[in-house]
């Protein structure tokens, strides 16, 4: 008998902390809603164009993509984390380059538009349009470029988690 209390009180030991895991993991990528007027209250019209219309800067050398600080790259739009600076690289394509994207925070769509097949990333909280990922970057990392809008993402100075 005393055994079946050991085994029911491990159980439910284990159920907990596995349903608090999930809630951490569940506030990481918590979406958020808005309607297109109150983007448009909110973002320039370069970033209305880029987030939610799926627009694509001019190719730069300057900005962000230069850019090399230590600290993170947030969602311009929802202010998510997405990248961190450890993660980026100079791909000289004129757009900023990550290897990798923070875990959870980007999700990836089929893109078939401009009679391309392109694997589109957005922002997994609120849906924002941030570049498109390909199969080019550095080989001795994740071999992934994450190619991202500048507008489409905003510098936190600051220390980086890897």
């Amino acid at each position: 008998m005393n055994r079946f209390y050991i085994i029911l009180i491990a159980s439910l030991l284990i159920s907990t902390t596995s349903c608090s895991q999930q809630k951490k993991n569940e506030k990481m990528t918590k979406k958020v809603i808005k309607t297109e007027e109150e983007w448009k209250q909110i973002l320039t019209p370069q970033e209305y164009f880029v987030l939610r219309e799926k627009g694509t800067d001019r190719p730069s050398e300057g900005g962000l993509t230069s850019h090399f600080e230590k600290g993170t790259y947030h969602c311009a739009a929802c202010d998510t984390q997405l990248f961190e600076s450890n993660s980026k690289f100079e791909s000289h394509c004129g757009w900023p380059s990550f290897d990798d994207a923070i875990k959870g925070t980007v999700e990836f769509v089929l893109d078939k538009s401009h009679g391309m097949i392109r694997t589109e990333i957005i922002c997994a909280a609120c849906g924002g349009h941030l570049g498109h990922v390909f199969n080019d970057g550095p080989k001795e990392t994740t071999g992934q470029r994450y190619c991202v809008n500048t507008t489409s993402i905003k510098f936190v100075k600051g220390e980086t988690k890897k």
